[in-house]
């Protein structure tokens, strides 16, 4: 059975993501280490966090994919997101609250209305937020459901949450290797460092319009040390193996210094991808044609 790195400890969001996943699950403490677990083949795969609907990018996974040896997803699920306020059996007052800080911010509404004056703690995770609590640290976690299975924690609140259908997307990654088979309803990542110079990233996205491919995602990371100059992550509809998908992927790579694939996987929702790529194939046989002076 194949090992899964996750960001851990026991009793994550992303250990109930991991555990849709077929494998043998091994949790890490930090983003890093799940990545470095994979990269060094202590693992054949590892599960991140890569998106919220409410927080955005995890900074720390987008850092990852670009950091060292490739890694490229395999495999995508997403999670409502419900949280659970525990405490240690017979807490009276709570007078602190932790929890990893995206954790936080989606539940600081509730936290202003029914603990008013409490004071919130960062932690590196829900799960260590937990663990703090029933090491007697702080007073009670903002934690994944999940994690009152984990530790001598009992539900002061269970499906907290300020803003309805919050939702996180998890990558399931795996060193290079054979791709995922196109399904009809995938999506594609890549990261792109550009040059410095005007219109740089209408140029990209010009590329991806003129063939009909639909953008999903798109964030902006500085890079380290060099104030000015950023990269850019892009999700698309598609699979590389379709025409339409590889042609905008080599022009991507003209407009850039330097593009990672992040991968090319089945989309958690199924839903199937308006391809063109019949319109594309005939293109490319009427090009091929005209180049061996059958057709003008």
């Amino acid at each position: 059975m194949p090992r899964i790195a996750y960001f851990g400890p026991q009793g994550t969001f992303t250990e109930q993501a991991a555990l849709r996943f077929e494998g043998e699950l091994v949790p890490v403490e930090t983003i890093p280490l799940a990545f470095a677990a994979l990269r060094k083949g202590e693992t054949e795969f590892a599960c991140v966090p890569i998106e919220n609907s409410v927080e955005g990018a995890v900074p720390a996974t987008l850092d990852a994919l670009v950091r060292d040896e490739p890694v490229v997803a395999v495999a995508e699920t997403v999670l409502d997101v419900r949280f659970s306020i525990l405490v240690r059996p017979g807490t009276r007052e709570i007078k602190t609250i932790a929890s990893h800080p995206h954790a936080l911010a989606q539940v600081r509404e509730w936290i202003a209305a029914e603990l008013p004056g409490v004071t919130s703690i960062a932690t590196s995770s829900t799960a260590a937020a937990a663990a703090a609590v029933e090491r007697g640290e702080f007073d009670a976690a903002v934690t994944a459901p999940v994690a009152v299975h984990h530790y001598a924690l009992e539900e002061f609140a269970v499906d907290v949450l300020d803003v309805p259908d919050a939702r996180t997307r998890f990558l399931l990654l795996a060193q290079p290797g054979q791709l995922p088979e196109p399904t009809g309803a995938d999506r594609t990542s890549v990261v792109v460092t550009t040059p410095n110079r005007v219109g740089v990233l209408s140029e990209l996205l010009t590329e991806l319009a003129l063939r009909g491919i639909n953008l999903t995602g798109l964030e902006s990371r500085p890079q380290k040390g060099k104030l000015g100059t950023y990269r850019f992550y892009i999700d698309v509809e598609g699979h590389i193996a379709e025409p339409r998908i590889g042609d905008a992927l080599a022009a991507l790579h003209r407009h850039s210094r330097e593009i990672r694939f992040l991968g090319s996987f089945p989309k958690a929702d199924h839903e199937p991808v308006e391809a063109h790529n019949d319109e594309f194939a005939a293109a490319a046989a009427w090009v091929d044609a005209v180049r061996k002076g059958e057709r003008g």
